[in-house]
């Protein structure tokens, strides 16, 4: 107790709380992670070389080849949203689970996971598919509310099935972590997390007796099967040719957009030229709040480190427990709560320089690590005040928020369950890594 209130930890206090009463008042998380910076580095050095070396540490940590994949994966998946994408990933999910009770809720978990693997965003999986699956499942008998859970609760689903910004981020942030090897150690996690959603929407289904959907013909599940081939292909070339060794990851973010362009615009036909310079703007948009974000973390990161707290949280977690399996169980709990207030991009590259030396130091894998932190901050995206996941689930549903929570608890309990396992089973993220050589 004397450690907590020693004067060591009166920088981080003035750090944190800062920021989260900002973070309450309304405040942009990009400008609150900002100023609660300045005002901790204030404390460590004179204020005109806070505002130089913040400055610095901004534009430095913009200053890597590897984040160019981030702009164009966006707008990848800028070009995806208006392409048509989603509505034949729906029509391929609904062939390969539509005779299953509760058949339009696996339906919509499946495109999910795999429009959120291709555009590589939750919020935009959750605007594409649940727009689309919402009148569908209503029109069948859902409840409004049920059926926004199910989509906002899998949704995150496709953040750790690659290809995936966040894993990007990360591997940036840990230091000398392949971005491919991350990739592959996602796959496993992402569909258990699908498969949980899927169970759980089967039992309450079955209680319900939600229907089933009808019996496609042959020539449908032909013509379906053959419509969503082009747009599962993209994963299979931006994979392909990493694991290959054909491109690096920042270059297969590149061929996904020249690969999106052909697909939406020359075979699908859904997106005109006239409609180009919008969809670019809201791409560069987009980036441009990405990118502030990663580069006010960077120096949130570089404060945090100059005041020593990534030693004095170490110090204060062994003080409880140099046990693994206990020491995992507190960073989780921690890593929920934070997920509830923070993006999960600032959080990643805020506390990875925490918590990466300690787990290392009792012989975590750091990509295994890497994909349970991903997998921790994927639930704060359904979580308010900040779950951007949650709100954009909201509104293509018309559900309001407090009449979600109640059918959202039972999907809560499937993604802790899952976290729990991907936590202590380090084989579900590092098989497939092992099995290609990586």
């Amino acid at each position: 107790m004397d450690a907590l209130l020693s004067w060591e930890w009166f920088v981080p206090a003035v750090m944190f709380f800062s920021f989260f009463v900002l973070v309450f008042v309304g405040v942009p998380i990009s400008f609150s992670i900002g100023i609660a910076t300045l005002a901790a580095a204030a404390f460590m050095l004179p204020f005109e070389t806070t505002l130089i070396v913040s400055g610095q540490k901004i534009a430095t940590g913009l200053d890597s080849f590897s984040l160019l994949a981030i702009p164009f994966f966006i707008l990848a998946g800028s070009l995806m949203n208006s392409g048509g994408i989603a509505t034949r990933l729906i029509n391929f999910s609904q062939i390969l689970v539509g005779r299953i009770p509760g058949s339009l809720g696996h339906t919509n978990v499946m495109a999910n996971m795999m429009f959120g693997s291709i555009s590589g965003s939750a919020v935009a999986a959750a605007a594409a598919v649940g727009g689309t699956m919402a009148p569908l499942q209503a029109k069948a008998g859902y409840d409004p509310a049920y059926s926004a859970a199910i989509n906002v609760s899998s949704c995150i689903s496709g953040l750790l099935i690659p290809p995936s910004n966040v894993m990007i981020v990360y591997a940036l942030t840990a230091g000398g972590i392949s971005v491919a090897t991350l990739f592959m150690a996602g796959y496993v996690p992402g569909i258990l997390m699908g498969f949980g959603i899927m169970a759980m929407n089967y039992i309450i289904a079955r209680k319900r007796r939600y229907p089933v959907s009808d019996k496609p013909t042959f020539a449908e599940v032909v013509k379906y099967s053959l419509d969503a081939v082009p747009s599962l292909l993209m994963v299979v070339v931006v994979m392909g040719g990493i694991l290959g060794g054909v491109f690096t990851a920042t270059e297969a973010s590149a061929i996904a957009v020249v690969y999106t362009f052909i697909l939406s615009v020359i075979i699908y036909r859904e997106i005109k030229l006239t409609q180009l310079p919008k969809i670019i703007l809201d791409a560069i948009v987009t980036t441009s709040i990405v990118l502030f974000l990663i580069g006010v973390s960077v120096a949130m990161s570089w404060a945090m480190t100059n005041a020593d707290i990534p030693y004095m949280v170490n110090e204060l977690l062994i003080s409880v427990s140099d046990n693994l399996i206990v020491i995992l169980l507190i960073i989780n709990m921690l890593l929920l709560v934070i997920g509830i207030f923070m993006d999960m991009t600032p959080a990643v590259l805020i506390f990875t320089p925490i918590f990466l030396p300690i787990v290392k130091e009792l012989g975590m894998d750091p990509v295994h690590f890497g994909i349970m932190m991903i997998f921790n901050l994927c639930i704060g995206l359904c979580t308010p005040p900040v779950g951007s996941a949650l709100f954009v689930g909201c509104s293509v549903s018309g559900v309001k928020l407090q009449d979600l929570i109640k059918p959202m608890l039972p999907f809560f309990a499937v993604l802790v369950i899952t976290l729990l396992m991907v936590t202590y089973i380090p084989q579900l993220s590092l098989f497939l890594p092992g099995l290609f050589g990586l």
